[in-house]
């Protein structure tokens, strides 16, 4: 899809340099894209002063404190960047008539269900991360502001910090790895994301509300890896462990799977199966 019209508009991009970020960045290369030192996600007169300098049409918020396990022991600055600065975004953007775009994730929910969630059910984060990302929805909703809420999960790409980089870099230096084999959700490429966001942002659309928005399928952290090192060519032996024997700070929800009927419904909009995209992206490796 050719986005070069919407380019010319005044859109905001924070962390331009994370994994969604900068790929909102190649489709939107004429968009404000500030550093830390312009606008800081933990300091809100920071936040209002650039708002208020440049008055963006759109603010497309990918940027997110996303160390699960480290949120843990630093709440205020996870809840700083992940609940403050969308209620933020919202305050300054309903004053000059902007939409927020901002990403969540299936850390709101627990994992219980057996059956991908919906956006109606109800949330129940097991850590810090997920309590922060779920306060930054409600506060964002409760702005006034026009916007677009999506939830995600599983983020990777070619370039970043992301679980198939670092497995990657692993099995190349070892002959075997365990890897998780009883958490599911569907491994969703931050290119993806960001041409569904420019797509919809070309819709100009007048409803406000959340949407999840995943890769089509699913599979295990297990699945995942075993598939992006086959596609590698990379014989290392995966073996599948469950969750207990990989402890960690924070709890991950077992169940990560979202259904993305409703993004279909507003926007008929579907994001590519999980093994598409990665077969791309593997392909894109050096």
């Amino acid at each position: 899809m050719d986005f070069s019209p919407i380019t010319r508009q005044n859109i905001l991009i924070t962390g331009s340099t994370g994994q969604v970020g900068a790929e909102l960045l190649r489709l939107f290369p004429k968009a404000l894209a500030p550093t830390r030192a312009d606008l800081d996600l933990a300091d809100e007169s920071s936040i209002r002063a650039y708002i208020g300098a440049h008055k963006p049409r759109w603010i497309i918020n990918p940027a997110a404190y996303t160390a699960v396990d480290k949120a843990e022991s630093e709440p205020q600055l996870a809840a700083a960047i992940n609940a403050e600065a969308p209620r933020i975004f919202g305050e300054e953007a309903q004053k000059i008539g902007a939409t927020v775009v901002h990403f969540s994730t299936d850390y709101v929910f627990d994992g219980t269900k057996s059956t991908p969630y919906v956006e109606t059910d109800p949330a129940n984060p097991l850590g810090v991360y997920g309590a922060t990302k779920l306060s930054g929805e409600q506060a964002l909703a409760e702005s006034g502001a026009h916007h677009i809420i999506l939830r995600t999960s599983w983020v990777y790409g070619a370039s970043g910090k992301n679980f198939l980089l670092t497995i990657l870099k692993l099995a190349s230096q070892r002959p075997e790895l365990s890897i998780v084999a009883d958490q599911t959700g569907a491994p969703t490429w931050s290119r993806d994301l960001a041409t569904l966001t420019a797509s919809i942002i070309a819709s100009n659309p007048t409803e406000s509300g959340v949407f999840h928005a995943t890769a089509q399928g699913f599979t295990t952290w297990h699945g995942f890896a075993t598939e992006f090192l086959r596609l590698a060519n990379i014989p290392t032996n995966v073996l599948p462990i469950p969750t207990s024997a990989y402890p960690t700070a924070a709890r991950r929800p077992a169940n990560s799977l979202l259904n993305c009927d409703k993004l279909d419904r507003a926007f008929n909009l579907q994001l590519p199966g999980w093994q598409t995209s990665l077969a791309t992206v593997m392909a894109l490796l050096p």
